[in-house]
């Protein structure tokens, strides 16, 4: 196996001079972004610091509380950021959709994944299961935030048509049809075209540091088809769930159109 490539400190900090094209860029064209092109950068730089030590200290001390402390961390900010990613107000019961679908969809991959796919064995050893469930969890939150907002746009939209089918007999669920699957259509779209191009425009994060790290090209292709079938997975599986529990949102007891969610 080839050495590990290292960074010196002066070829880390060079890697700045990038940040400072980008601000050189934005101060002539007239964007006031620097401010939060620096803020950006500076929490970037030390978030993942920060992260960095506190995975050593879990690779060294692997713990099955430890492990599912740090899951469970990850998947409530990752809630968190769907709710502020969302362009329209939520209601509670949308919110409890969201929380219920990211909770089971992602957590049935990621432990199918772990224990089926990988059978890693202790089931909670950190360096697997820490950036596996990172990976997981991100593509999962933008498919999802994605869903919710086609979603809501598509019953705000279609009003008319959903009221005309309800008049003319359909049920609910085949009223908002058209809807839902354009709004699953939506949330997939980014996973599927990211699936087209890799490998031949561009290569995944988890195979290019693999392969710095010395591992054979083979080996990281492997892994990374592997982990890349086990986001899609658990990006459909969490958007479908979401989107079947949430349009229901939109119709109330006697089968008639509400739009109570676009309100606080």
């Amino acid at each position: 196996m080839e050495n590990v490539m290292d960074l010196a400190f002066w070829q880390l900090a060079a890697a700045y001079i990038f940040i400072l094209i980008l601000i050189v860029i934005v101060r002539v064209r007239g964007i006031p972004r620097e401010k939060e092109i620096l803020l950006a950068t500076a929490r970037m730089s030390l978030q993942l610091i920060l992260v960095g030590y506190l995975l050593i200290y879990l690779f060294d001390n692997p713990s099955p509380f430890y492990t599912l402390l740090i899951i469970a961390i990850m998947q409530i900010f990752a809630i968190y950021n769907v709710y502020k990613r969302t362009k329209h107000p939520l209601g509670g019961e949308m919110k409890k959709h969201i929380a219920f679908a990211m909770a089971i969809g992602i957590l049935t991959s990621l432990f199918f994944f772990i224990l089926v796919v990988l059978n890693v064995t202790p089931w909670y050893e950190p360096r697997y299961f820490i950036p596996i469930a990172g990976m997981i969890i991100g593509n999962s939150m933008t498919g999802v935030s994605l869903g919710v907002n086609s979603l809501i746009s598509g019953f705000a939209a279609n009003k008319a048509q959903i009221e005309g089918a309800l008049m003319l007999g359909a049920t609910p669920k085949k009223a908002a049809k058209q809807v839902v699957n354009q709004a699953f259509d939506a949330a997939m779209l980014p996973t599927i075209n990211s699936m087209v191009g890799m490998g031949i425009i561009f290569l995944p994060g988890m195979m290019t540091g693999q392969i710095l790290s010395g591992t054979s090209p083979i080996v990281a292709v492997e892994y990374q088809i592997a982990i890349m079938l086990g986001i899609v997975g658990s990006v459909s599986m969490t958007v479908i769930l979401y989107l079947q529990l949430a349009y229901k949102s939109f119709f109330n007891e006697r089968l008639q159109l509400i739009m109570k969610e676009n309100k606080k």
